[in-house]
């Protein structure tokens, strides 16, 4: 008789961070932003990134890597509010896996960056994308309008409006911002992943398009489903 082989169960789904252990969670999570960075730098060389020449500082390469980490940031920063504010399994769920992804890409982007020997600032936001877009248009808002530098970026006033919140009416805020943020990093993602000259930026910036896209239509779910609606769109 032949013994029978037990399969064993699968893992079950890390759950998201509960709602204490807020100063471990930001301690881990700059230990792992720094991680991701020094990652960010050695995956580059392993897929080759900069083998065919280094991307200039006003390239579309550079330019998106540090546009688009400044916007992930903040997107990871509002996250971060709605596991620390938030009491709805679903929104929280979404905010968890924001922040996971974010903070992740963010630091690829970085490492790219200290790759090529780039700085992580500097230059005007969204140059690199040609006309229309220097000085990145806010729909006739200024380029230092309360601290929003990009489209779709909470201004200061929004930030900290969102922190007085609480309950339902923190939920349909936060789903608002973000989804708004999330409109407003398509157009940088959609015209690297046409124009970047390097393989693994084109692949990263058509990866963020494709998600934030489905993240919009199921927040703008959410959202409804929670009696808000969305913001106008960037």
């Amino acid at each position: 008789m032949t013994a029978t082989a037990t399969r064993p169960e699968q893992d079950a789904p890390a759950p998201a961070p509960g709602p204490r252990g807020r100063g471990l969670r930001a301690a881990l999570l700059a230990v792992i932003a720094v991680a991701l960075v020094a990652l960010g730098g050695g995956l580059a060389v392993g897929l080759g990134i900069g083998a065919s020449g280094t991307p200039t500082a006003d390239s579309v390469d550079a330019g998106f890597s540090r546009d688009m980490a400044v916007h992930h940031r903040q997107g990871v920063e509002m996250a971060n509010l709605a596991l620390d504010r938030s009491a709805d399994p679903e929104v929280r769920q979404l905010a968890f896996d924001i922040s996971s992804t974010q903070t992740n890409q963010a630091g690829q982007m970085e490492g790219w960056l200290a790759l090529w020997g780039l700085p992580r600032s500097g230059g005007d936001h969204m140059a690199w994308m040609g006309d229309g877009h220097a000085g990145h248009d806010m729909s006739g808002m200024s380029s230092d309008t309360d601290g929003a530098l990009m489209p779709g970026m909470a201004t200061e006033t929004e930030l900290a409006e969102l922190r007085t919140l609480t309950g339902t009416e923190f939920d349909v805020q936060f789903l608002r911002l973000m989804t708004r943020h999330h409109q407003g990093g398509f157009d940088m993602a959609q015209y690297a992943a046409e124009n970047a000259s390097e393989a693994a930026v084109r692949t990263l910036a058509r990866s963020i398009a494709e998600t934030q896209t489905a993240e919009v239509t199921t927040m703008v779910g959410m959202l409804t489903a929670r009696g808000g609606t969305p913001l106008p769109a960037p």
